[in-house]
This record gives C-alpha cells, structure tokens and sequence, in this order.
C-alpha cells in the first residue's frame, strides 16, 4: 500500500509545518460525510499514533490511520493553483462516484 505526495504538495506542507513552528507532519485521513458517504480529512500531526501508517515525501511526512488506508491506497496528493484558488486535490485510483460539489466521494 502506498500513498505519495507530488512536489507541490509536499513543498505546501512544508512551508506550512516551518510558519507553524512545530509539527512533524500531517494526517491523511477519510470520514463518514457528506452526499456521496466520505469526506478527505487533513490534520497537522504533533504526536503521531502508534497504528498509523507513515509514508515520507521529501521533508513531509505523511500519516494515515489503518482504516482510511484502505480508501486511499494509490492515492496521490496535489497541490494546485488555478486562478485565484488554490487547494489541496487527491488523486484517488478506488473513487468510483463524486458527488456534485467535489466534497464527498464513495468507492
């Protein structure tokens, strides 16, 4: 199982974690939410716990808990600008449906 993080991303983070002056990474995670039944979650990470799954990107490390692994195994994390927005985007192999806003997925 792999989740990975592009240059964008990890640069983001990084910058973020360095203004928050403290920080080892970020958690990667899914919950029950919204139209289509999950939701991405993203966290600052201070104390990582012990079940979770660490993946390294650069200097940025990467947690996820054992059981959103499951949904975001292949997954890859972007960070793009279009115009005057900008975000966070999950490239995620196992979504099968999106609802209309982009908020929730199902797999």
């Amino acid at each position: 199982m792999a989740i990975s993080m592009t240059t964008a991303a990890e640069q983001h983070v990084h910058q973020y974690l360095e203004s928050r002056g403290h920080g080892r990474g970020i958690r990667l995670g899914v919950r029950t939410n919204g139209c289509s039944g999950l939701s991405y979650v993203l966290e600052f990470v201070d104390e990582p716990e012990t079940e979770d799954t660490v993946f390294v990107t650069g200097d940025v490390e990467l947690y996820v808990d054992p059981k959103s692994l499951v949904y975001l195994d292949g997954t890859e994390l972007d960070f793009v600008k279009e115009g005057l927005n900008e975000g966070f985007q999950f490239n995620n192999p196992n979504v099968k449906n999106e609802c209309g806003c982009g908020e929730s997925f199902n797999i």
